[in-house]
């Protein structure tokens, strides 16, 4: 079974050294690798550093750099999409680790007969110190982060709406075509969503495993939310049907406060007190928790306040996303994502001819 393992980049030349040489030690043939990097004209080494890793002989079928004009992962994704070759096409992020087996785990689990497969996505972090630990803490607890299950190490095989770091066969590209453009963050919520409508089950499975780089400051991680929480609140405009009630946790928590926090101005301030109880006490509970996780720091005694900046920050950025709805719709009214996802299939079927 030929493989095409496919990564984009944007300015990602400090991130990508790790997630290299992962690829080149995969155990699975490597003449059967075939290798895609899009890299959406980046201003840093990425390019550079992909060329070098293409003139490497590391005995791959081979290595395809493809450069994107723009800076829009569904728009990168899809080139990768329409340059792939493989039986099967797996996408990697720029800011992860794979193990040696990855391939062939993946490959092993679509010869078991799934059509789409992955496996759990926890996070890790580089250059650990004390406080990006804290931080990687706040990502890693439910509390702070999701329910996903694809966020952790899977125990057994599951089927589930999403899946990070997957594995697709080729018809299923086929089928259903590439990413929607006019989504930023939540490409592949709609992606996997059209894919469930075309019949095919998302399978994590326990033997795969990848790790993702977590935000290394607050800023970047509040940003990261905040952004996050904005494309959930515009996302509801062209697909509700990709969102679970779990993505407006945050944004119902901001809603409540706000109320709250008015009722408390004229004078009725029982209801803050309800819900700040409420809430403090799962922070308690959640901050107290990360205490049982490995490589314990001072800074978890933050975690109280960590929390609710990022709930806060996720919420504000669905409020502000539901309120962008109608901008958003003008703006992408006569935007030809649609006929670039046609466009995925119609290179998916023509590159399939052709081997």
């Amino acid at each position: 079974m030929i493989v095409s393992l496919c990564m984009i980049a944007y300015n990602e030349a400090n991130a990508i050294d790790g997630l290299f040489k992962d690829i080149s030690l995969q155990e699975y043939p490597h003449e059967k690798i075939e290798v895609v990097f899009v890299d959406s004209m980046s201003t840093d080494a990425t390019h550079d550093k992909m060329e070098e890793f293409k003139n490497t002989d590391y005995g791959f079928l081979d290595v395809k750099i493809v450069r994107c004009e723009k800076h829009n992962q569904a728009y990168s994704w899809n080139a990768a999409l329409k340059t792939a070759t493989g039986d099967l096409i797996i996408r990697v992020d720029a800011h992860a680790r794979i193990p040696n087996n990855f391939v062939s785990r993946n490959v092993y689990n679509i010869r078991r007969g799934e059509n789409v497969v992955g496996g759990g996505r926890p996070n890790i972090s580089s250059n650990v110190s004390s406080w990006k630990l804290t931080l990687l803490a706040a990502e890693d607890s439910l509390f702070g982060s999701s329910i996903a299950g694809y966020r952790r190490p899977a125990s057994e095989k599951e089927y589930m709406d999403s899946l990070f770091h997957a594995a697709y066969k080729r018809e299923v590209i086929r089928k259903v075509g590439g990413f929607n453009e006019d989504l930023g963050r939540t490409e592949d919520n709609e992606f996997h969503y059209r894919i469930r409508q075309a019949g095919y089950k998302l399978c994590c499975c326990p033997d795969i495993i990848s790790y993702q780089h977590s935000r290394n400051t607050l800023k970047n991680m509040v940003r990261q939310k905040y952004a996050n929480g904005k494309w959930i609140g515009l996302t509801v405009s062209v697909c509700p049907g990709c969102l679970s009630s779990f993505h407006f946790a945050p944004f119902l928590f901001v809603i409540a406060l706000l109320f709250c926090i008015v009722s408390a101005a004229l004078g009725q301030p029982l209801m803050l007190y309800i819900l700040l109880a409420l809430y403090g006490m799962f922070d308690f509970v959640n901050s107290v928790s990360c205490f049982a996780m490995k490589n314990i720091q001072p800074q978890f005694l933050l975690l109280p306040l960590i929390f609710p900046l990022l709930h806060i920050s996720y919420g504000l950025g669905t409020v502000v996303g539901l309120a962008q709805i109608p901008f958003w719709l003008r703006k992408i009214k006569n935007s030809p994502a649609k006929q670039h996802i046609e466009e995925v299939k119609q290179k998916i079927a023509e590159n399939t001819v052709k081997r």
